[in-house]
């Protein structure tokens, strides 16, 4: 348990220090704002494409999807 503890400070730690000082600064986009044209490819699942109420084509971009509001969660891998 004491090892599991030490680990987890250590790992703390090591976060703090890669995480840049600027990064709690950073502004979300502005209200209104126009994302850039991404492309991706439609859902094979029927299910999915119909919920967002797509065309069975290859791609789309997001201003394709017909709602109120759409809700993008993006990662970062290092």
């Amino acid at each position: 348990m004491k090892s599991c503890v030490f680990n987890l400070k250590l790992m703390l730690i090591f976060f703090l220090m890669c995480t840049p000082a600027g990064a709690s600064k950073v502004l979300p986009p502005p209200e209104g704002g126009v994302l850039p044209d991404i492309v991706l490819a439609v859902p094979d699942n029927p299910k999915q494409r119909q919920y967002l109420q797509l065309n069975d084509q290859g791609t789309f971009k997001i201003p394709e999807i017909k709602a109120e509001v759409v809700i993008i969660e993006v990662f970062s891998m290092y």
